[in-house]
């Protein structure tokens, strides 16, 4: 099987029954969210993702972006038509405000619908995901005109949007940054520099790009205070607001990458001759603020770009396990295919609970966004808001690190045929090893979870969340004892483990580094073990097709009694470390 099945039965029942549409379609701006349109979205979503994204996914793979002898960047066969009908569908705007010509709907229905996208074909979806990163932050900081001139053309699809940061000197560390912007006697700048690692830098999908560029003018102080934010379309505007002549930005090679070979990524120079028109986006000095805004909208797609991988390499591993006969079941010991092998039963069912249950945590969080930038009340949207700010970097890092474990798994199952490129498990790993590297690593993620988020407050936004699944679990435990023990047991190793870093970190940068990601995994594990309970407990009405109930059911228990107890180990790896341990690794490595 090399095609895909959207998971549309799930996603349906954790929108509606487990985080609770209804909630979100309250607020002023999605009140005719109903459930019957969101419903509609999500099939149209999983036609779109299984009938033109997957089947080209093959393709996109062995054939991948390829720069041409005239400098254009060639798209893989059939990318452009599947674009067209992406744009022709309107799903670029599906959360943009209809102000600006977009669907208006919520974060929550655009996460459901980007997880298909990626599921069916990550490099594909990488394109859209970026733009709709940069639309967002348009939206909330260009001026009128920039808005009116590129906003709306982005929503449409018409155009695409670009994320500049990384140069070859700077990486995660943006107070290294060299492009220059030179003020231009117009209320232009002239950018010149060099940017590298921009997904979808250049390509053949639309007649203009939207580069949103980070770079420094002349009296900028040094670090990140002096980092300013400009567009810098591949195409500069005529009067008319058309695409006019050629910008001064070109694309100078394309990276040989591990996987994601259709998505073209791009090193890019600016202003090689007269340097490259740019526009300045808020004011001098504020591009990094403006830029997390985009950055925080793509870590929780990132995230999603994780779950689409699993799921995606669980659908070929079980189709596989269904049809592979080898080996006697050891039931009755006759002869049968390796579906009936309880450790490949094992292996499928860690890849399927755990995908399960970043999915609902990933679909939470895009809520809290929901309830963050929409609540009528002031204190409910800072709650909200804490709330999302906890997930997103668990959300980022667990998906992501769960996307490679369970692509790994899925050639496992297949065995010695995963190995081979042509079953299509290979591709599932290569293409999820890049998630845990961009958009922050997963140790800058890990960081900025303790740090940031955890001691920055003393815990309190950590500890009013702890409380809150705590409070569920005790009510769950009435109709689930052995299941809510589980997660009870889980929540005081995190409880103690939150402690214990609070006490002993602040002080102690070496080991606030060295616990970070095993506390981020810890955080993140406790919190799939409190989805999946409320996913258990909302099975209860009965609703559901039995057989949809019967494997959810399977899912959740799973998750709970064999994948929540690694939080232990979590929790002693914590309570292990010394910052003598990290002290000298000139010593320990040489």
């Amino acid at each position: 099987m090399t095609g895909y099945l959207p998971p549309i039965n799930d996603i349906r029942f954790l929108i509606h029954k487990v985080i609770g549409l209804d909630a979100i379609a309250a607020l002023p701006p999605y009140r005719e969210t109903s459930a019957e349109l969101a419903d509609a979205i999500l099939d149209e979503a999983g036609k779109f993702s299984s009938q033109i994204l997957a089947p080209l996914n093959r393709i996109g793979d062995l054939q991948g972006a390829k720069l041409a002898t005239d400098g254009t960047v060639k798209t893989p066969d059939g990318w452009h038509t599947a674009y067209q009908h992406f744009v022709e569908g309107g799903w670029q705007g599906i959360c943009a405000s209809p102000n600006d010509g977009g669907m208006g709907l919520p974060l929550l229905l655009g996460a459901a619908v980007s997880e298909m996208w990626h599921s069916a074909n990550m490099a594909f979806a990488l394109c859209p995901m970026l733009t709709s990163g940069a639309i967002e932050l348009l939206a909330r900081h260009a001026s009128a005109d920039q808005k009116e001139r590129f906003l709306r053309r982005m929503i449409s699809g018409e155009w695409t949007g670009t994320m500049n940061l990384t140069e070859p000197q700077a990486g995660s560390d943006l107070s290294h940054i060299r492009t220059r912007a030179e003020p231009q006697a117009d209320g232009t700048y002239a950018i010149r520099g060099q940017k590298i690692f921009i997904t979808y830098g250049d390509h053949d999908l639309t007649d203009n790009i939207v580069h949103l560029v980070l770079a420094r003018t002349p009296d900028a102080p040094a670090g990140t205070r002096g980092i300013s934010l400009f567009i810098v379309p591949k195409f500069r505007l005529n009067a008319d607001g058309n695409p006019g002549e050629h910008n001064d930005v070109r694309c100078v090679s394309l990276e040989h990458k591990l996987g994601i070979h259709g998505s073209p990524t791009a090193v890019l120079s600016f202003g090689d001759t007269d340097g490259a028109t740019g526009y300045l986006v808020g004011t001098e000095g504020s591009g990094l603020a403006c830029m997390f805004t985009m950055m925080n909208n793509a870590r929780l797609a990132v995230g999603q770009q994780g779950i689409a991988i699993s799921e995606r390499a669980f659908q070929l591993a079980l189709d596989f396990a269904k049809t592979r006969k080898q080996g006697r079941d050891p039931r009755n010991r006759t002869e049968c295919t390796i579906l009936h092998h309880p450790d490949i039963h094992r292996m499928l069912m860690r890849m399927r609970s755990s995908t399960d249950a970043a999915r609902a945590l990933a679909l939470y969080a895009a809520s809290r966004l929901d309830l963050a930038h929409h609540h009528p009340d002031g204190d409910m949207q800072n709650a909200a808001q804490a709330e999302a700010d906890l997930l997103i970097p668990m959300v980022k890092s667990w998906s992501t690190d769960l996307g490679v474990e369970n692509a790994s798994l899925g050639i496992q199952i297949h065995g010695g045929m995963g190995f081979i490129e042509e079953t299509g498990a290979a591709q599932h790993l290569r293409d999820s090893r890049i998630a845990p590297i961009y958009e922050g690593t997963n140790g800058i993620q890990a960081l900025d979870l303790i740090g940031r988020k955890v001691l920055r407050d003393g815990g309190k936004a950590a500890r009013h969340l702890i409380l809150k699944i705590t409070d569920d679990c005790t009510a769950f435990g009435v109709a689930y004892p052995d299941e809510a023990a589980c997660v009870q047991k889980a929540m005081e190793q995190l409880d103690g483990a939150t402690t214990h870093i609070l006490h002993t970190c602040p002080q102690d940068p070496v080991l606030m580094q060295a616990v970070a990601s095993p506390y981020l995994r810890l955080f993140a594990t406790c919190l799939g073990g409190w989805i999946m309970i409320r996913s258990l407990d909302a099975l209860t009405t009965g609703e559901e097709p039995s057989n949809f109930r019967d494997q959810k059911t399977a899912s959740t228990k799973f998750f709970l009694r064999q994948i929540l107890p690694e939080t232990e180990t979590a929790a002693q790896q914590i309570y292990n470390s010394t910052s003598d341990d990290f002290a000298s690794p000139e010593r320990v490595f040489g």
